[in-house]
């Protein structure tokens, strides 16, 4: 497996220099997501689903249901 080089903060991880921010990264067909305070441990999936994961988010898929 390639191990990728350039790391990004996520713009939601807050514009301090603490240690609780998520990173991701490319390599060739793969994403690949981080904590910053634990670096060696990754995710890593194919672009698509990630798309897919975040467009679900986004959409308000992973809410709880109204009580």
């Amino acid at each position: 497996m390639t191990i990728p080089a350039n790391w990004q903060k996520s713009s939601f991880s807050g514009g301090g220099e603490g240690n609780d921010c998520l990173e991701l990264a490319t390599t060739p067909g793969t994403a690949h997501l981080r904590e910053s305070d634990t670096p060696a441990t990754r995710l890593s999936t194919a672009p698509g689903a990630l798309a897919d994961l975040l467009h679900h988010i986004k959409s308000g898929g992973l809410d709880a249901p109204a009580v």
